[in-house]
C-alpha cells in the first residue's frame, strides 16, 4: 500500500466528506444536547457543551478543507500528501469521539461516533500508504489515546470548575483547564513529528507526557478526595507515565532513531 495515491485520493475524498459530515452531525445535536442537559439540570455540562461542541466542529470542518489539500497531493503524486493525511484524519478523530459521550449520558443518539471511525480508519490508511512501521504506528496509537484523553480532561475541568464551590478546588480545574488542551496539542503534534521521523520527536513527547500529567493528576487526585471514587480525570495522566517510562527506555529511542534513518 505504501505510496498508493490512488488509494490516497480516494480516501481524502472521504476524508472531505467526513468535514461535511462533522458540520451537519454536530449541527443536528447541538441544541439538543444543550437543552437535554438543561433539562436534567446540568447546566454546567450544557455550558460545556455549547463551547466544546462549536470548538471541536470548527476543528473537523477544517480538517475537511485539509482533506483537499491532501487531495490535490495524492492526484499530483505528491510526497508529502500522507503526512498532512495524517494531521487532517487526527484531528476528525477527536471532533468525532467527544460529542458522543454527551449524548450517551442522557439517552440520545451519538451519530458522530460515525466521524470517529472514518477518520480512524483513514488515520491508518495514511500511515500505510506513507510506509510507517508497525511499532512507530503501535507507540502513535497509544500516543493518540493519551491525545484523545488529555482533551478530555480539559474538557470535564469546564464543567467541574462551575460545580465545585468557589474556592481552591474550583480555581484549580480553572487553571489546570488549558494545560490538558495544550497537552492534547503537544501529543498530536508528537505523533506528527514521530511518524514524520524528526529527530525532535522523542523529547517533544517528553514534553507531552508531562503536559498530560502536570494537568490531568492535580484535578484527578482532588476529584479522588472530593467524590470518594475512581476519577476519569485520572487515565490520561495514568497512560502518560506509562508513556513516559516507556519513551526514557533505551530501546525505545533507538527505535525511534532507526525508524528516522529510515524515512
Amino acid at each position: 500500500m505504501k505510496n498508493n495515491h490512488k488509494l490516497g485520493s480516494v480516501l481524502a475524498v472521504i476524508g472531505i466528506l467526513t468535514g461535511l459530515l462533522v458540520l451537519f452531525l454536530l449541527s443536528s445535536i447541538y441544541q439538543a444536547n444543550i437543552d437535554g442537559k438543561i433539562a436534567g439540570e446540568r447546566p454546567d455540562e450544557a455550558i460545556t457543551v455549547q463551547i466544546v461542541f462549536a470548538l471541536l466542529s470548527w476543528l473537523g470542518i477544517a480538517a475537511g478543507a485539509l482533506w483537499v489539500m491532501v487531495l490535490y497531493g495524492f492526484l499530483n503524486k505528491a510526497s508529502w500528501a500522507w503526512f498532512w493525511g495524517i494531521v487532517a484524519a487526527t484531528i476528525q478523530i477527536l471532533a468525532g469521539f467527544f460529542p458522543i459521550i454527551p449524548p450517551s449520558s442522557i439517552g440520545l443518539p451519538a451519530p458522530t461516533v460515525w466521524v470517529f471511525l472514518i477518520a480512524f480508519v483513514l488515520w491508518f490508511g495514511m500511515l500505510l500508504i506513507g510506509g510507517v512501521s508497525g511499532k512507530i504506528i503501535a507507540l502513535a496509537f497509544v500516543s493518540g489515546l493519551a491525545y484523545v484523553l488529555t482533551f478530555i480532561d480539559g474538557v470535564g475541568a469546564i464543567s467541574r470548575h462551575q460545580t465545585e464551590a468557589k474556592g481552591f478546588i474550583s480555581s484549580m480545574y480553572a487553571m489546570s483547564q488549558m494545560v490538558n488542551w495544550w497537552g492534547a496539542a503537544a501529543w498530536a503534534v508528537f505523533i506528527f513529528a514521530l511518524v514524520k521521523g524528526r529527530s525532535w520527536a522523542l523529547p517533544l513527547g517528553i514534553f507531552a507526557t508531562a503536559m498530560s500529567m502536570f494537568g490531568g493528576f492535580p484535578v484527578g487526585v482532588t476529584d479522588v478526595l472530593i467524590k470518594g471514587r475512581f476519577s476519569m480525570f485520572l487515565v490520561a495522566p495514568v497512560i502518560s507515565t506509562g508513556l513516559l517510562v516507556y519513551l526514557l527506555l533505551p530501546s525505545t529511542r533507538k527505535m525511534i532513531e532507526a525508524w528516522n534513518a529510515t524515512v
